[in-house]
């Protein structure tokens, strides 16, 4: 059993709304429109690769199927999250994720998707759609097929360092000039409400998903409020955004040395700035920006020293 932290190297996602800006995490990316970094994913759509260690060239998958003992033999007949960075170069669709009972039905089994956006990095006046306007199922059929988007979407200024939970049937968009990190559970279903009327290469517009948007939206809309809890310990602060069913994220603000131990069936590290080492067991290995490590079951205690950003997630 692995006793060392496990570095992933992630897969990238090419987007009509994508950009370059990934390149400032120290990827080398595929493509000008380049809008997805997938961190930590076992999903069949793409999966990140161990690059160190006993488990080298090893997918996330694999691990979860062959080795559940580094997961602490918990349940499961898929690895539960999957973490992304995005680049939002323009304005992501307007979209909705089901729930897991719906998915599963309609989805031939896929998982649900509740997730959350830290936002790493925005331009002055940049915005999201959070939520809708419309009181009954009625008004929000009506507000979709007129085409009243201004009236209906519930429009949010954000800054760097804001987070927010997005429980699945909360319709929502990233808005343009925006870069954050996303934990979500392990599914790459969405319901395209509106694309703005873009088109694809081919030059098509693309598929929207009008009945089953309408069917998973909950409505009325509510806006889950994301009270932040803040704990110093020496050389970090340690907020936790978000604790719910399918997933805990914490933000660690690292500034010098601290210890920490790894309790959970595991935990997944994004480094979303500076730079550091992580010591454990006498071995020593270093992180920067853009970095992804999991810290199995039975990790332990173990340092971190530095001056660096990392947002974590476990059960």
């Amino acid at each position: 059993m692995s006793k060392e932290p496990l570095f992933f190297n992630p897969i990238f996602k090419d987007r009509i709304w994508g950009g370059t800006k990934l390149t400032s995490f120290h990827y080398t990316i595929p493509t000008d429109t380049t809008g997805e970094c997938w961190a930590f994913s076992a999903h069949p759509n793409g999966q990140s690769v161990v690059k160190n260690g006993e488990y080298e060239g090893v997918t996330l998958g694999e691990l979860w199927e062959k080795h559940r003992e580094l997961f602490g033999h918990i349940e499961g007949d898929r690895f539960p999250l999957l973490t992304k960075i995005l680049d939002a170069n323009q304005d992501l669709s307007v979209q909705v994720h089901p729930n897991d009972e719906y998915a599963n039905e309609h989805e031939n089994g896929e998982l649900g998707k509740t997730e959350c956006w830290y936002i790493i990095d925005c331009e002055e006046g940049a915005e999201i759609i959070y939520g809708h306007h419309a009181k009954t199922k009625e008004e929000l059929v009506s507000m979709i097929e007129n085409g009243e988007w201004d009236k209906l979407l519930r429009r949010v200024k954000i800054k760097p360092g804001d987070f927010f939970f997005v429980p699945s049937g909360t319709i929502h968009a990233i808005g343009a000039g925006t870069i954050i990190l996303e934990t979500q559970q392990n599914s790459d279903t969405t319901y395209r409400v509106f694309d703005f009327n873009r088109k694809d290469a081919e030059g098509n517009l693309r598929e929207l998903h009008i009945e089953k948007s309408i069917e998973v939206t909950e409505t009325p809309s509510s806006h889950t409020e994301v009270t932040p809890t803040t704990e110093q310990i020496d050389g970090a602060e340690m907020t936790t955004y978000v604790e719910c069913p399918y997933f805990t994220v914490q933000k660690w603000t690292l500034s010098g040395t601290t210890t920490l131990t790894q309790e959970k069936p595991f935990t997944l590290v994004s480094v979303i700035d500076g730079d550091g080492e992580l010591t454990h067991n006498g071995t020593t290995y270093s992180f920067k920006k853009g970095d992804h490590f999991l810290l199995p079951y039975e990790f332990g205690q173990y340092t971190l020293n530095g001056h660096a950003d990392l947002i974590a997630s476990y059960l």
